[in-house]
């Protein structure tokens, strides 16, 4: 590692000088990080060492410009200090800075290009994985610092040469270069080499395609009013769609659940299978913003890029893409090309956006009442808030495609078929607009492909949208889940299998993913996969609407009476409850038993209910009755009828010959 000296005619390996800097008031953790590193063999310098009498100046920049590293405190109180601020300078220009961080506070603008180690809370174990990883980091750049001095010794002219190979006369230190001396006469490389030889030496991770898995996390939102989360979260969300379009980024969303209840942020990222996590938050006071990133490695801590953003809002969006192009490239720029690269970037570029402040607010406010989903007033309050962002901005394609969105969900809220008619005819109308102003915009597309299979079931108009959104948006999990689940209404069973696993590799800690995928190994009649989806989406939320009615649609299929009906009795949506309760009381209990439940049916949700009483009565074995039903239900444009072609429940009508013009209407089976 450091060069020989001959002393006493013995040979002698100078161990490698480190410089710390830190501020006084913390000379306590400073002196148990100089323990650490003299442990590990190194040879430590802090301003602790000046003797009474010193020059304090010249003492320190003699033993700064001797160092093969300089490893830098940063806290709250050293990126104020403008000695701490000149030596990592020094290092950093140097190419031999190991940051570390106290308190979880970022480095200085400037210094966040570095990989830093995140020590807080750290007991002062040498043998802890804060212990080993500041070892580890010390040692790469000490050796990466003799590499360079013989390379820059070599450089030099050849009379320098010549005098560094004579013999040296009695006993020295290794000959220190000056550093600064050196970069005043050119030898040092550019930093684009020093760049390329830090990756050589595997200082950021070796490129494989590993390296490009990541999570974005909900930004923090540090603005004081736990109101305004909506803004924080928006943003953070917007990001993860527009890395999600990247093809060479594996972007996982962490959704909320009870696996993540007490974990840290690198206990997520573990959770979810990735290798970087992108961090954030947010402050504002009125129209000005401080938007603060960092993409931070799970498995140490470095992190790889943090940059931060005071700006006006009127530059939001411009920031947002700043940032995702900045991850995106500190990412994959290990594994392609710079033109690949840039393609990439322009493949993850944001489209359908805005540059009205108010109607982006307005739509970030919409997506915080989109994801709460908790019902229908939770969907007309997001309703109200994209038709605010139309009326500032009429082009704002986004706020078109969530506006259609909404009208479909609160459609499935709506009873009477004219009302539930209209509110389809206007999200198609809707999504149609948002393509209009943007062809390749994801959401537009899955807007209209779902007023179409759901609102005109119209599965052969629905399909291209679907489709293209999936061409648009292969990495995004929400894309992904919408199109696996179209897939599997029809006969594309193994395509919707193998697209559901993406997603749950993607969105491993999202409870409606595994939900998802039960019904889709329900409908491709694997009842024990689908019952340990349910087990998995249950694990994660154990009050998830319709995923015990899965279950119990398996253990019905699978002729487990007493296990159905135990599953349709903790089934929190009550008409699917009492579908399955209806079912497997006649079979268990007889239909005296099972009669005043389909009644119950009948009588309060009506027509609404005419698919779930077509399966009562097909599993009644009254065939005639719930081909009647059927074709009613097909009539009025029930959305239910969209499972009939793989229902286990229509199983008894399937041979019946009415049922193969019914399914028939379905268009692009």
């Amino acid at each position: 590692m450091a060069d020989e000296t001959d002393r006493d005619g013995e040979d002698e390996i100078v161990r490698p000088r480190i410089f710390l800097s830190y501020t006084r008031a913390e000379q306590d953790i400073a002196r148990t990080i100089v323990s650490l590193l003299e442990g590990a063999g190194f040879d430590v310098w802090w301003d602790d060492l000046l003797e009474g009498g010193d020059t304090y100046l010249p003492t320190t920049e003699a033993a700064l410009e001797a160092a093969d590293c300089v490893v830098v405190l940063w806290s709250e109180l050293s990126v104020n200090s403008n000695w701490v601020r000149d030596e990592a300078q020094f290092g950093r220009e140097q190419n031999r800075l190991v940051p570390l961080s106290l308190d979880g506070t970022m480095a200085p603008l400037g210094f966040r290009q570095i990989q830093m180690i995140d020590i807080q809370g750290w007991t002062g174990d040498a043998q802890s994985r804060e212990g080993e990883r500041i070892i580890a980091a010390v040692r790469a750049q000490a050796q990466a610092g003799d590499d360079e001095d013989a390379m820059q010794r070599n450089a030099v002219s050849g009379v320098a040469a010549a005098t560094a190979r004579m013999p040296r006369p009695g006993p020295t230190h290794r000959p220190a270069l000056s550093r600064r001396a050196l970069l005043a006469g050119g030898v040092v490389a550019g930093s684009g080499a020093l760049a390329f030889g830090a990756w050589q030496l595997k200082l950021f991770g070796s490129p494989t395609e590993d390296t490009v898995s990541m999570a974005v996390l909900r930004f923090a939102n540090l603005t004081g009013d736990a109101d305004q989360a909506w803004f924080s979260d928006g943003l953070s969300g917007e990001l993860r769609r527009a890395l999600a379009r990247n093809p060479l980024l594996r972007v996982s969303a962490p959704t909320s659940s009870t696996a993540m209840a007490d974990a840290d942020e690198f206990e997520i990222g573990r959770l979810l299978g990735v290798k970087n996590i992108l961090r954030g938050s947010v402050q504002r006071s009125g129209t000005v913003m401080r938007i603060s990133t960092e993409l931070v490695q799970v498995a140490d801590g470095l992190i790889r890029w943090a940059e931060s953003y005071d700006r006006t809002l009127d530059d939001v969006l411009a920031v947002q893409s700043e940032i995702a192009d900045s991850v995106a490239t500190a990412l994959i720029a290990q594994i392609v090309s710079e033109d690949e690269v840039r393609k990439t970037l322009d493949q993850q570029k944001e489209v359908g956006g805005t540059g009205n402040v108010a109607a982006y607010e307005a739509y970030l406010r919409g997506l915080a009442f989109y994801d709460l989903s908790s019902g229908e007033e939770s969907d007309r309050a997001a309703l109200a808030q994209f038709d605010a962002a139309i009326a500032a901005d009429p082009a704002f394609a986004s706020a078109w495609a969530m506006r259609a969105i909404m009208l479909s969900g609160i459609a499935n809220w709506t009873s009477g078929a004219e009302a539930v008619a209209d509110l389809f005819k206007q999200s198609m109308a809707s999504a149609q607009r948002s393509i209009e102003l943007e062809p390749n915009l994801v959401r537009g597309h899955l807007a209209l492909a779902f007023a179409f299979n759901s609102g005109r079931l119209d599965r052969s108009a629905a399909y291209p949208h679907y489709a293209k959104a999936q061409a648009l948006a292969p990495g995004d999990a929400d894309t992904l889940r919408s199109v696996a689940i179209f897939y599997a209404y029809g006969d594309q069973a193994d395509q919707a299998v193998s697209i559901i696993d993406k997603v749950l590799e993607l969105d491993p800690l999202n409870a409606r993913a595994f939900r998802s995928a039960a019904f889709i190994a329900l409908l491709a009649r694997d009842y024990d996969l689908t019952i340990r989806r349910v087990e998995q989406a249950l694990a994660l939320n154990p009050t998830l609407a319709s995923a015990y009615y899965a279950m119990a649609c398996a253990y019905h299929a699978k002729g487990d009476w007493a296990e159905a009906h135990a599953a349709f009795e903790k089934e929190p949506v009550p008409l699917f409850s009492r579908v399955g309760q209806a079912i497997t009381l006649d079979k268990r209990a007889g239909r005296t038993a099972a009669q005043p439940v389909y009644d119950a049916i009948v009588s309060e949700y009506g027509d609404s209910s005419l698919y779930q009483q077509a399966q009562i009565l097909a599993q009644w074995g009254e065939s005639d009755a719930a081909i009647t039903v059927l074709q009613r239900a097909f009539a009025e444009s029930d959305p239910g009828v969209l499972l009939a072609t793989n229902d286990v429940m229509l199983d008894p009508i399937r041979n019946r010959p009415e049922f193969g013009p019914l399914i028939a209407t379905l268009a692009g089976q």
